[in-house]
């Protein structure tokens, strides 16, 4: 099943910056799926919760073959892994890493678990059309043959709201350089869209 994934960041863990928590999020990423892409990344203003520093955004798909639960699983352990900590945080703030499940094929899942809400799922995201940090790196790794049914609405949401002010930080072959130098990356090659490998002044 094609699983498109949303990955954010804006605060450091231990020796590493977003980018590289993002990079080192990718490389165990790329081993639970096949045909593994990864998007540019773009640099954004917070939303909801304005007082803190800009988040460092991106998104990855690949077809996976187990349940959403299970991805949902393994993201909490790779998201504990590079320092979040559900239990302390403000909702909508600080992060040292962020994954959403955005899509899982064409399934709508509505699933609340109040004894366990590390179990709680919504696919899709319900907050997609109204992030234009979601829908720009999400539609860069939509595979042209990916039987999404609303693409259409995705790019309609992202022309109705515009950019939001995200800008482009580091274009995929850009970030296919930082993955490599985390010394994780399992010999997976990037399938994304941007070549330019142009990174902007303010990164």
């Amino acid at each position: 099943m094609l699983a498109v994934l949303g990955l954010g960041s804006n605060r450091p863990f231990d020796s590493l910056d977003s980018l590289h928590i993002l990079a080192s999020a990718c490389a165990e990423l790329s081993g639970e799926f096949s045909d593994f892409r990864f998007s540019s990344v773009y640099r954004t203003k917070p939303m909801y919760v304005e007082n803190q520093p800009d988040f460092y955004n991106m998104a990855v798909s690949g077809e996976y073959a187990k349940s959403p639960h299970e991805l949902l699983s393994r993201i909490h352990e790779i998201e504990a892994r590079f320092g979040r900590n559900r239990s302390e945080e403000i909702r909508n703030g600080q992060r040292s890493l962020d994954i959403d499940i955005e899509l899982f094929g064409n399934e709508e899942i509505h699933f609340s678990n109040p004894g366990d809400p590390m179990k709680n799922l919504e696919i899709p995201h319900p907050r997609i059309a109204e992030r234009a940090f979601v829908l720009i790196p999400l539609l860069e790794v939509l595979p042209e043959s990916a039987e999404i049914l609303n693409r259409d609405f995705f790019n309609e949401s992202l022309a109705k709201i515009g950019n939001q002010g995200a800008e482009l930080c580091l274009s995929s072959s850009g970030f296919a350089k930082i993955i490599a130098e985390t010394e994780l990356f399992y010999g997976r090659r990037c399938e994304c869209a941007g070549t330019d490998n142009r990174k902007s002044d303010d990164c």
